[in-house]
């Protein structure tokens, strides 16, 4: 399939003409030949539309110049999100926690001594796309653990821009319900992980920071790009006591730019990631390489002297482990490495 999309107005989208086999002609603006969910012809900063992965990997054509919709976001804020836990006794069916409610806490599987890990999803998903079963499960094999997976899809499920407006409001409620949590029904910041993947990576960094930068760590999964750039709303360091990233579609849909603690850039940080074939398929690599990361532990970074030597695969420094569940891990710098084409990679 092939799109023309131009670098227009909305109005001049109006022009355009669905013909056979979803061939997209514009007749009233300049042409951009897109193929689907192929985003090779983006340019940061420049380009007005990109292909972005919902839930389930379908790419869908985002206009990064479509206003926000600020009712919206003041109907759907963070007031709105749901919080799903799931232990190694309810695995797979949630409970739901409800902030200033003690007895919902109570009345669930909760339990304080344990670890804490919070995963959050990005845009246009909820909690049950692709990556939070596949996060949740891998860490209940591993572990004994409280896993919250947060819904934030009243306002996910908005355009693009209206759920990067969105983003604050999300990680501050998420991170008053997680001081409202362990104030009243115990727990420990050492024994918190927050993961997020693209929104999802800025939201638990407001989150964070909302929560006083005290939870022990941080990852970010491919850091959502496009609309952060000089973003004060953007995942960082000051996030929590150990912030680190897994860079996969850097320069297209997650940023590339170091910004955490650690910064890991497995085959270059880019597009295209092994057996992706697709460019949206190299986003969503962040958070497979995580869950199977949790499960098995085997990727291992070694640190790059600088941004080059990162993207080039070029590193020959000390070794850190990309991702994993290991709630005392620390590092600092850049680190690369090679991963195989499909799972567990």
């Amino acid at each position: 399939m092939y799109y023309f999309v131009p670098r227009a107005s909305q109005e001049d989208m109006l022009h355009c003409q669905c013909q056979q086999h979803l061939l997209i002609t514009c007749t009233n603006s300049h042409k951009v030949d897109v193929s689907h969910g192929d985003n090779s012809h983006y340019v940061e900063g420049e380009s007005r539309y990109i292909w972005m992965p919902d839930g389930k990997g379908v790419p869908h054509l985002v206009d990064l110049h479509e206003p926000a919709d600020q009712n919206l976001i003041n109907s759907r804020n963070g007031a709105n999100n749901q919080y799903w836990l799931y232990t190694r006794q309810n695995p797979t069916n949630h409970q739901i926690l409800v902030n200033g409610n003690i007895q919902s806490i109570w009345n669930s599987n909760y339990v304080a001594s344990r670890p804490l890990k919070v995963i959050v999803h990005g845009w246009n998903s909820n909690a049950l796309s692709d990556l939070n079963p596949a996060i949740t499960s891998a860490y209940l094999a591993v572990q004994d653990c409280n896993v919250i997976v947060v819904d934030w899809r009243a306002l996910a499920n908005s355009a693009y821009s209206t759920a990067v407006n969105g983003v604050p409001s999300v990680g501050q409620f998420l991170g008053n319900f997680l001081v409202w949590l362990i104030n009243n029904a115990g727990g420990n910041w050492n024994n918190v992980h927050l993961i997020g993947f693209s929104l999802g990576a800025h939201i638990v960094g407001v989150a964070g920071r909302t929560a006083g930068g005290g939870a022990s760590r941080i990852t970010g999964l491919d850091p959502a790009g496009p609309q952060w750039g000089g973003n004060p709303n953007a995942l960082n360091r000051n996030s929590g006591q150990y912030v680190e990233t897994i860079h996969t579609d850097g320069g297209l849909l997650g940023i590339f730019d170091p910004i955490a603690h650690a910064d890991f850039y497995p085959n270059g940080g880019r597009n295209p990631q092994p057996g992706c074939w697709i460019s949206t398929c190299s986003h969503s690599r962040a958070h497979q390489f995580f869950a199977s990361s949790v499960r098995t532990n085997h990727f291992v970074g070694r640190q790059c002297g600088n941004l080059n030597q990162a993207q080039n695969n070029q590193c020959g420094g000390h070794t850190i482990n990309m991702g994993n569940g290991i709630i005392s891990k620390r590092g600092a710098g850049l680190f690369g490495l090679s991963t195989g084409a499909a799972w567990p990679f």
